[in-house]
């Protein structure tokens, strides 16, 4: 899970790093910042959408 290129994830920061080496430059703290929201939203509805489903099938059998 942590090779992921999600930002909330290592694999999103190994991904940040890589871009910086191929730019030259590393990008805004803004730009990260949103990045790593945006992954933890990511994250968050992956664990709800796994965790209803498990709910769904407890109740449907």
């Amino acid at each position: 899970m942590n090779i992921l290129p999600i930002p909330a994830l290592d694999g999103g920061h190994v991904m940040f790093l890589i871009y910086e080496m191929i730019a030259g430059k590393a990008p805004s703290d803004q730009f990260l910042t949103r990045a790593q929201v945006v992954g933890m939203v990511l994250l968050f509805s992956l664990l709800i959408y796994a965790n209803g489903m498990d709910v769904y099938r407890f109740m449907s059998s």
